[in-house]
């Protein structure tokens, strides 16, 4: 599925009030697993990217440049829509259209945009969460509108704000400056129909991320739908990898020099391995391509 296609049909998604399931991925080998599983779509973690890439926090200290290349190399791999977290747009709103393009190319078929003041910090993580003017965040996402070449690109606009007056303010400005989706955090609202009052208010489906430890997660299937475009598990994978890393990692420290056991966390075949990687069908093209010296 290209790009373009993938947006299309996001975007048609949309338009019929649907739900897309999303799953996190830090890097391409996650989003791979992500793109052969069940989920309908990829979301490229900012919180994740960072861990991965950096081995730092969701500060902002990954470049423009690092996103992109991240979101480049993911969606040469996957099939299914990508959602990638742009984070504040890196700067003014001149730069917020380099960012809307940049992840546009390639291969972006939606990205959020957050009302932080750069660089940001990671609402899952820190607390108090300095935000923009409501102006300034205003600018931000006409800008982003604007600056997209596919109309079919979904923009979700999320607000930081812990005030629920303020969040359902702003996410009705966010939604008459163009924005096609509106993602609220966790902390501003408490319950389901706090949730409803802000969809009601701004005229928005709303982007909802379901992290372990926060009340969205409790939610059904049904109350998520009645609300959300957008719904996703963004952090599973990243934390799947780090649990079963530290586990193995420890059991085999503490059997080396012997023969290898079996470890606490299961782990894959070379075969499925291979099969997933795309071995077989590199090596099947690399011989149609490849012929040997001609007789003389």
């Amino acid at each position: 599925m290209t790009a373009a296609s993938s947006r299309q049909r996001l975007r048609q998604c949309l338009a019929e009030g649907r739900t897309f399931w999303f799953a996190g991925a830090q890097d391409t080998l996650s989003a791979l697993l992500v793109d052969q599983s069940g989920f309908d779509g990829v979301f490229t973690t900012g919180f994740g990217i960072s861990a991965s890439l950096l081995g730092q926090p969701d500060m902002e200290l990954y470049t423009l440049s690092e996103n992109v290349q991240v979101v480049d190399h993911i969606a040469n791999a996957v099939r299914k829509p990508i959602f990638a977290d742009a984070d504040t747009g890196y700067g003014n709103v001149l730069n917020v259209g380099r960012t809307v393009r940049a992840l546009e190319k390639a291969g972006a078929a939606a990205l959020s945009l957050e009302d932080q003041v750069s660089p940001k910090r990671c609402p899952a993580a820190a607390a108090p969460l300095l935000t923009l003017s409501v102006a300034d965040a205003v600018g931000k996402i006409r800008a982003a509108v604007d600056a997209r070449q596919d109309a079919n690109l979904v923009i979700v606009a999320r607000t930081d704000v812990a005030d629920p007056e303020e969040a359902i303010d702003r996410a009705g400005r966010y939604a008459e400056a163009g924005a096609d989706v509106i993602q609220p955090i966790s902390r501003t609202f408490h319950d389901h129909a706090g949730l409803l009052r802000l969809r009601q208010a701004c005229g928005r489906p709303l982007s909802l991320q379901l992290m372990e430890g926060t009340w969205t997660a409790e939610l059904d299937r049904a109350q998520i739908e009645s609300v959300a475009a957008f719904a996703t598990y963004p952090l599973v994978t990243l934390m799947s990898t780090v649990h079963a890393l530290q586990t193995n990692l420890a059991a085999l420290s503490a059997q080396r020099g012997q023969p290898l056991r079996e470890l606490p966390c299961g782990r894959a075949s070379m075969a499925a391995f291979k099969t997933l990687i795309g071995w077989h069908a590199a090596e099947h093209l690399q011989a149609h391509y490849e012929v040997g010296p001609t007789a003389a």
